[in-house]
């Protein structure tokens, strides 16, 4: 490996990057066009240096967004926003023959971020700005490995093919309907794959997945002089949702529970008949799923039952309590996404190399794109990215990412590739072009 795997160029990209908008319609609801075209045809210049080539370059089909499992939040957002998908295109890179799955190694990582811009900047070892570590940082320091592992050896003779998907629409809540997920349908994965999401320098093979639950009310309102003449949403979702915190253990089957938003209006003189409570479920497997959705519908039942029973006698509650069970209902606002649970000894083995860390297994891993590949065969998948979520302050003010964990990141993924190499190549590398798998 002669090239340095991490300089000053790509600290230069990466600043390049940073100063690019690229949140998206979901983050950025009333906000131009995210430029995500321009930061997709960069990256693309800058890796046709060391034999990328541009395999795709497209925003996804329409079609994708009628499927059952897409989140409503991105429904409505397309509905409203004729260029939702237009300003939000996915490129794929490839380096290498056309080869089959078995010796095709793939790397992921997403170019929207969340909204606002800050200049970005450097200071002493650390890279200040948005994307910084979630996850631009992260895709300019895989650039820079894969230029290590790959610049000097022949595409024809390794006999592999290397993929980089660089999407849009993992932020927002779009979970990858539209970016990794008509990525992977269209067949650009490999045998291996990895997520360059920040996880510590560690392997993580595991990956949740989340719905959201909206418990609505809709009722009538009343003007504050006669509060008990409507149906006051606000005491009701309050109780709803003090109810079903208090028993999360029991209904929950294991998920992780989030008693998110609560909304019913702004002014001190109503009674608002109408309102929503949701709560965001992220779960491990689709047997949680089940059990969890079937859970807070039921718990959502009795805590009603509770409520009618408790404020019957209450004149400016009667009412209210006395239609509970009609007004109240549970819609789904996103359900039924896969879940990733990797398992392949091989495959692990030639990933983590002799010292990269696994993530630990009583640890909660948490939702990203990499959900997408928990149900396809002959694949194995993990996250792995330099960097914390919450250390290095992703989607807050202060976002960073230290240079010497992505220089360090860019090394692990050159080895990476390099112990992908080793292990498909047609006949034994010469001494004098081997790569140190292990550095």
């Amino acid at each position: 490996m002669n090239t340095p795997a991490f300089g000053p160029a790509d600290r230069d990209l990466l600043l390049d990057l940073l100063a690019l908008p690229t949140a998206g319609p979901l983050e950025h609801p009333d906000g131009p066009p995210p430029r995500l075209w321009e930061a997709g045809q960069r990256i693309a210049t800058h890796a046709a240096g060391f034999g990328f080539h541009v395999e795709r370059h497209a925003p996804a089909d329409p079609a994708w967004l009628r499927r059952p499992e897409v989140p409503e939040i991105v429904r409505r957002a397309a509905a409203e926003r004729p260029d939702f998908l237009a300003c939000q295109p996915n490129l794929v890179l490839r380096w290498g023959i056309d080869a089959p799955l078995d010796r095709t190694l793939m790397f992921n990582v997403h170019l929207d971020t969340v909204a606002d811009v800050p200049v970005p900047r450097v200071e002493g070892t650390r890279v200040h700005g948005r994307g910084a570590i979630d996850a631009k940082g992260p895709a300019v320091a895989l650039l820079a490995g894969l230029r290590a592992a790959l610049a000097d050896l022949d595409p024809e003779r390794t006999g592999i093919r290397v993929l980089v998907q660089l999407v849009a629409g993992e932020e927002g809540g779009a979970m990858g309907v539209f970016g990794t997920r008509p990525l992977v349908a269209d067949g650009y994965v490999g045998r291996i794959n990895v997520f360059c999401e920040p996880t510590g320098g560690r392997l993580l093979p595991r990956s949740t997945a989340a719905m959201t639950a909206r418990i609505r009310v809709r009722g009538e309102d009343a003007i504050d002089d006669h509060p008990e003449a409507g149906h006051n949403a606000t005491v009701l979702l309050g109780y709803l949702a003090h109810r079903l915190a208090l028993t999360e253990p029991d209904w929950a089957a294991g998920a992780r529970v989030c008693v998110a938003g609560l909304h019913t209006g702004h002014l001190h003189n109503r009674v608002y008949g109408r309102g929503d409570l949701l709560l965001n479920i992220a779960y491990r497997d689709q047997d949680t799923a089940r059990r969890a959705r079937s859970g807070l519908e039921n718990q959502c039942a009795a805590a009603v039952s509770e409520f009618t029973a408790l404020h019957a006698s209450r004149p400016a509650l009667a009412r209210t309590a006395a239609d509970a069970a009609e007004l109240v209902g549970v819609d789904w606002l996103k359900s039924g996404l896969p879940t990733l649970d990797s398992a392949d000894p091989w495959a692990a083995e030639l990933v983590a190399g002799s010292d990269l860390p696994w993530w630990p297994p009583d640890a909660d891993p948490f939702t990203c794109d990499a959900i997408w590949l928990g149900e396809v065969p002959g694949t194995y998948t993990v996250v792995f990215g330099p960097g914390d979520l919450d250390r290095n302050r992703a989607h807050a003010d202060g976002e960073f990412a230290d240079l010497t964990d992505l220089a360090a990141y860019s090394a692990e993924i050159a080895a990476l590739v390099g112990r992908f190499v080793e292990a498909h190549a047609p006949h034994p590398v010469p001494a004098a072009e081997r790569m140190d798998g292990n550095r």
